[in-house]
């Protein structure tokens, strides 16, 4: 990790990553739509098994970088429950051709 010498540059760093963030998720949500693809059912989108699996691995990611678990755990709930719903939609849309 980069050690900072100002706030200024600290700000500068934060903003990066919230740069990359940001590119991250719109990569995810890109995969999500391919995803529904490949999907038969609303069901297969809204699958518990592998959304609870994802968010005990990002909690136990999360503990072992010294990050607050609940608090990554909230965030990927939030990502998740929207990127659920674009699912449907592509899925949907998929069903209408």
């Amino acid at each position: 990790m980069k050690k900072c010498n100002s706030l200024e540059e600290v700000r500068e760093e934060i903003d990066k990553i919230d740069y990359k963030l940001v590119e991250l998720i719109s990569q995810r949500s890109h995969l999500i739509r391919q995803a529904a693809g490949f999907k038969n059912s609303i069901a297969e989108v809204k699958e518990k098994d592998r959304i609870d699996f994802i968010l005990q691995r990002a909690r136990h990611h999360a503990i072992e970088l010294g990050v607050s678990p609940n608090t990554i755990s909230d965030l990927f709930t939030i990502m998740i429950n929207e990127m659920v719903e674009t699912e449907i939609s592509e899925f949907r849309n998929k069903e209408a051709f």
